[in-house]
């Protein structure tokens, strides 16, 4: 139980750093039951439930945490951003990598801070619900959230009515999922908490303004484009990037095989980069094996950074644990059990899940460096398997689990759950 015992220690510590955040002790109390609820095995997390867990008679304290009481959200967001990166950092010659992304949560009506109809990637098609930037700190020993901004809908913003119904405060303005993806990373440059890379999908790749801010920060970047972005190889020429690859990539010497860990096992794809007028960036082309289907990079190589492509492939590829992050949050940490619909309290939510996931990750990222490491598996089928094959990786949901065992109690019946 060595795990679960350091969870209730990072607990400790990142509620402690949390303190200074509240106006009051009963609010900063509260916040830490809100947590352990959002970490227990509550099949539905949301402030009857977690009420009753707490053993509070009814839901009012949860409530009141999450819409009247005075404490600073913003800065209980950059106290686990710190908190993450101290934990996470890789040693001198490790990587780690801001992964940007956006996820959503389905909602009814029209009631809720952010709510429109629009593209859902939980839902994978046009629905109704709302949409949230988030950046997730990526190492290969871990990963945890640490920034996130709710995209608000211009029309929202524009009707003062609307606005003082659903919270919004007056100094909140109107911004693209890039912008808010800016917002996040300035946060993390004033905290010090900024990955020397950066990575993201489209949204974020086509955006001259993001890739513009990286560069004045001197943060490297790995972003997604489509096939239709253009770069310009000489002075006098512009190509599309899928005309750059059936041109000049045709032949298989252009391409190198890599292999890369997943959180599914390794996984090995066909390489390239092209070099453009500039000295400092790159065209980075991902080949599957067998349908032949090509992803496209746009990188950036601050000046003075010496960079090979296996660095430039194992950015790219620390982008996928954000989308982890939010697998993780949501199954396991109420990330979209919310009920709330006012900005503020959809905001502080949000905050706590990151808490509990943090303090989970940051754990199963400490036991892993004391995990004796698994015995080589077979690569021939003449070759017999280890006598011992030793043990996974304690996960994120199994430090989850431990935590629970040790600190669950005799629970009331969850009426409100039927």
């Amino acid at each position: 139980m060595v795990e679960a015992k350091l969870a209730q220690e990072n607990l400790g510590e990142l509620h402690g750093r949390m303190s200074g955040c509240f106006a009051r002790v009963g609010p900063r109390r509260q916040a830490r039951k809100y947590i352990v609820g959002l970490m227990s095995d509550l099949p539905r997390k949301n402030c009857w439930t977690m009420s009753e867990h707490a053993g509070d008679a009814t839901p009012d304290r949860m409530q009141r945490l999450l819409n009247d009481a005075v404490w600073d959200t913003t800065a209980a967001m950059g106290v686990i951003r710190r908190f993450v990166a101290e934990h996470l950092a890789p040693p001198a010659a490790g990587l780690a990598v801001a992964a940007l992304d956006e996820t959503g949560q389905e909602k009814k009506g029209s009631s809720t801070a952010g709510v429109k109809r629009q593209y859902m990637g939980c839902a994978g098609q046009v629905a109704n619900g709302i949409n949230t930037v988030h950046c997730s700190y990526a190492t290969r020993g871990g990963h945890a959230l640490i920034g996130a901004r709710l995209y608000l809908p211009a029309e929202q913003l524009d009707d003062p009515d609307r606005r003082a119904e659903l919270g919004i405060p007056t100094d909140v303005v109107f911004r693209t999922k890039p912008q808010l993806a800016i917002d996040i990373i300035t946060d993390a440059i004033t905290d010090q908490a900024m990955p020397p890379w950066c990575a993201g999908d489209e949204v974020y790749g086509r955006s001259n303004q993001l890739r513009q801010h990286l560069e004045d920060h001197q943060i490297g970047y790995v972003l997604r484009v489509g096939c239709a972005f253009t770069l310009e190889l000489n002075p006098v020429t512009r190509l599309r990037a899928d005309t750059i690859a059936a041109t000049h990539l045709a032949a298989d010497r252009h391409w190198q095989t890599m292999t890369v860990p997943g959180s599914k096992g390794e996984r090995s794809y066909g390489w390239a980069w092209v070099a453009t007028t500039s000295p400092r960036h790159f065209l980075l082309i991902r080949r599957h094996h067998l349908t032949g289907e090509l992803a496209y990079h746009y990188c950036y190589v601050p000046p003075e950074r010496p960079v090979t492509l296996a660095t430039l492939v194992a950015v790219a590829c620390l982008r996928w644990p954000v989308e982890e992050d939010f697998e993780f949050g949501k199954d396991h940490f109420g990330l979209d059990h919310s009920q709330a619909r006012r900005y503020t309290a959809l905001l502080r939510h949000t905050v706590l899940a990151m808490a509990a996931l943090a303090v989970c990750a940051i754990t199963a990222a400490a036991a892993a460096t004391r995990h004796r490491p698994a015995a080589p598996m077979p690569t021939r089928p003449d070759q017999p398997p280890p006598w011992d094959p030793g043990l996974i990786p304690l996960t994120v949901a199994e430090v989850k689990r431990l935590f629970n065992l040790i600190t669950r109690r005799h629970l009331p019946e969850h009426h409100h759950l039927r």
